[in-house]
């Protein structure tokens, strides 16, 4: 019998989606004569009636897909289908309304593309049907446990990466403090990454505990070495220092770029300017690394559905794809960067500060 699998994008969108998405879709329909059918804008779309669904032509999924940002099935942040936000303002569970569009697509399988917190949503409301699931990571944060690489976080960091080396000269010239402020709301890969690759003289993360006052004692440093300029990199989630306002009242990683821009001004008496990098991250042509990652963990996604395997997600370990229990991923906690790690010895080797020593 002909089999029939959904595939969707849910979270925040990220460069190589797409990739996977062909990845997918090329090989059900080469690999096992199935028809793979996208499902529009996350789990939004199985709210619409009829399901807001499309069937993928693998005649239309030629390279020029792979090479495209975002993703062309839509994808959704908001709308948690156990709590999904109504108009008047309560929540209410539309799970149900869910499963019931899921039924009627009459699917075989389901492979999930998100991040943690999606691929834990996805399978809490499809354990109850037995439909067969299995996830793909993705995260420009690279967050999710259990595998090195998510999809979206090398494109992300070759965008970071780029922003410093634009800086560096204009920071040069004005004998300016260059703040970055990057994308990373539980952890600092993409910090760490691009601080090396892009010769940064400072950055923070959250995952070490950072205090202002080492940050311009380095900068003072670099100026009575002769340097005129400095690249800091700061994580989004790196938080306010020792002299940030209360957590609670003020989530902290809103605005540190500002922040540390204007406190490093303050401080050191240069010229400070913060560049938030934003959703710029997001949404560029995906690097090549993205590429063969999301077309690998894609193709190997279908060849789990063939095995008659379930509940898994798909993940990359030692250079190799593998899979593992979707319950030793969702509800672990954000993978975070390693205190003793090699890109923190890296950095500390080369001299970049990270905030917690004199």
């Amino acid at each position: 019998m002909t089999k029939r699998i959904g595939i969707l994008t849910s979270g925040g969108d990220c460069g190589g989606l797409n990739a996977a998405i062909r990845a997918a879709a090329l090989r059900a329909h080469h690999g096992y004569g199935w028809t793979t059918v996208g499902l529009r804008n996350g789990t939004l779309g199985l709210l619409e009636r009829p399901v807001d669904a499309v069937e993928l032509d693998p005649d239309r999924l030629g390279a020029a897909v792979a090479r495209q940002g975002g993703t062309f099935l839509g994808s959704t942040n908001r709308g948690d289908p156990f709590a999904f936000p109504m108009p008047d303002g309560g929540k209410k569970d539309r799970s149900s309304e869910m499963m019931a569009g899921l039924e009627g697509l009459a699917l075989d399988g389901l492979i999930g593309i998100g991040g943690d917190g999606s691929l834990d949503i996805l399978r809490r409301l499809l354990l109850p049907t037995g439909l067969a699931f299995i996830g793909v990571p993705k995260t420009i944060d690279n967050d999710v446990a259990n595998t090195e690489r998510a999809i979206g976080y090398s494109t992300a960091v070759a965008i970071a990466t780029e922003a410093l080396d634009r800086l560096q000269p204009t920071g040069a010239s004005h004998e300016r403090v260059m703040v970055l402020e990057v994308m990373g709301r539980d952890a600092g890969h993409i910090a760490i990454a691009a601080a090396i690759a892009g010769g940064a003289d400072v950055v923070l993360i959250p995952e070490v505990r950072w205090h202002l006052k080492h940050v311009v004692a380095h900068i003072a440093e670099l100026r009575s070495a002769g340097r005129t300029s400095a690249l800091v990199v700061v994580a989004e989630a790196a938080g306010h220092s020792d002299e940030a306002a209360d957590a609670d009242s003020e989530a902290p990683y809103h605005g540190v770029g500002e922040w540390l821009a204007r406190r490093l001004s303050k401080a050191t008496g240069a010229e400070a300017r913060a560049t938030v990098l934003g959703h710029v991250q997001r949404g560029a042509m995906p690097t090549a690394e993205d590429r063969l990652l999301a077309s690998a963990l894609g193709v190997r996604a279908v060849d789990l559905l063939a095995e008659g395997k379930a509940d898994r997600m798909v993940a990359w370990w030692n250079r190799q794809v593998i899979d593992v229990p979707l319950a030793k991923v969702v509800g672990r906690g954000a993978r975070t960067v390693d205190h003793d790690g090699a890109l923190v010895r890296t950095a500390r080797a080369l001299g970049i500060c990270l905030g917690d020593k004199g």
